[in-house]
């Protein structure tokens, strides 16, 4: 399956313009992607469900935490 990143924008909504960001940002979702991959594949060989491991990675991914969050917001 294939897979497009996102338009990367600011916290106003507005588009990330720097194409070095967005490269760090793009290379960053790829790797990610693919150790998602790799982490899917490995629990349906060793028999867990497709369904389980799924929920893992939406569970992991909900649980990170924005450690630059402002106060009240």
């Amino acid at each position: 399956m294939s897979f497009t990143p996102p338009t990367w924008c600011r916290s106003d909504g507005s588009p990330v313009s720097c194409v070095e960001k967005i490269k760090v940002l793009n290379e960053n979702i790829e790797e990610l992607r693919q150790m998602a991959q790799d982490a899917l594949e490995d629990a349906v060989l060793l028999e867990c469900t497709e369904a389980q491991i799924r929920q893992a990675l939406h569970d992991m991914i909900d649980s990170l935490v924005n450690p630059y969050k402002e106060a009240g917001k």
